[in-house]
């Protein structure tokens, strides 16, 4: 079975996936809340099943393959005399959001009946299982804030780029003019500047948090984390622009200031922030260590941990967040922390309890982090 690094992988389904049905399932199935106006597929189950269906009534062979690039096999579907495919999971998937794609013939498609997500260097269909604790990022009848799109010139690509940033609800209605402290977070490998305010949910999150009055407001910015066209850093052959130093000098360089000159920023170490999940850790790692006059707050979100010899100068950081899904390596963050705490970082480290490589993992991450960066 392939399986991707921690680093470079993305939502990877903990399930066996084939058309053996257990006969406990429950016919409960409702419409994903992932799935195009309209569309009855695919479904869910209270007990995380997915059920998939799909007309090709020309095709000899239909499955559906789910996780980040479809690297856990798949459920076959069957066809009927209508030329219609059916097909259920044989075991619940994990709660929360996973990509997933039709295999039809031997091509790759995505499913007509659900939205599609920038993920795998591709649009990805997108199903969510319901989770118990989604409250912390559900649509709720809150203030809202506002993700807009902006676009900057990087003189070190030669091309005009695109982030997106969230500002919160009170940001445009503040008389008083406050500035804000920013948060820098990025996504993950296959993934881009959307992945975390669409498949991620921090926009709602946050406006959650605020509305509890358990967080100070701040702003999130988010960029696309590579220079050359969707390889991975250091990749032979696809490093057009140098990989994570590219990256870097895009970042701390061409963004931070351009963020700085246009939105009511606190534009100093001591309130920004750079976080991001798997590949994005790895970005945030490697630039936190070369530049520590950029970021004051560290996150690392299933994408490695820090070590106290790495760090040159104890007073470089004010807070270290690390964490990872019970089914990543726990035992390293949960090492990692210890180290930090004993050699005297204010750090948190953080267990996503039954979840893998993944956006559930990632969301409940990005709530802890946020109480721990900048709770009340």
């Amino acid at each position: 079975m392939k399986k991707f690094s921690v680093l470079f992988s993305a939502a990877v389904i903990a399930t066996g996936l084939c058309m053996a049905q257990s006969p406990e399932v429950k016919e409960d199935f409702k419409p994903s809340t992932k799935n195009q106006p309209g569309q009855q597929y695919p479904m869910v189950n209270s007990q995380g099943y997915a059920r998939f269906r799909i007309s090709a009534p020309q095709a000899q062979a239909v499955s559906v393959s789910l996780g980040h690039g479809g690297v856990r096999g798949g459920t076959d579907l069957v066809k009927d005399e209508a030329g219609v495919w059916t097909g259920t999971t044989s075991a619940p998937l994990d709660e929360g959001f996973h990509y997933y794609h039709l295999n039809i013939d031997g091509g790759t498609f995505n499913d007509p009946g659900t939205n599609n997500y920038y993920g795998s260097t591709r649009w990805e269909s997108g199903i969510e299982i319901p989770a118990h604790d989604a409250a912390f990022y559900e649509e709720r009848d809150v203030p809202h804030g506002f993700v807009q799109q902006i676009l900057f010139w990087s003189e070190s690509t030669n091309s005009l780029r695109r982030a997106f940033v969230y500002t919160p609800p009170t940001y445009y209605s503040d008389k008083a003019k406050v500035r804000y402290p920013v948060l820098y977070l990025q996504h993950g490998w296959g993934e881009d500047e959307t992945a975390w305010m669409t498949q991620g949910h921090a926009n709602l999150i946050m406006d959650n948090l605020i509305a509890e009055g358990k967080i100070q407001p701040f702003i999130i910015v988010c960029t696309y984390g590579m220079t050359n066209e969707g390889f991975r850093p250091g990749r032979p052959g696809g490093n057009r622009f140098g990989g994570v130093e590219a990256f870097q000098k895009v970042l701390c360089d061409e963004l931070v200031p351009y963020v700085d000159a246009h939105f009511r920023t606190l534009a100093n170490k001591d309130n920004r922030a750079m976080a991001g999940l798997s590949m994005g850790g790895m970005e945030t790692h490697s630039i936190t260590m070369a530049r520590p006059e950029m970021f004051g707050y560290y996150g690392l979100l299933s994408g490695g941990q820090y070590n106290p010899t790495e760090i040159k100068d104890k007073n470089q950081v004010k807070k270290i967040f690390m964490s990872c899904g019970s089914k990543e390596r726990p035992d390293g963050i949960n090492t990692a922390t210890r180290a930090m705490k004993e050699a005297g970082y204010d750090v948190m480290g953080y267990v996503s309890e039954g979840t893998a490589h993944e956006f559930l993992t990632w969301r409940r991450s990005l709530y802890q982090m946020a109480l721990f960066f900048w709770g009340k």
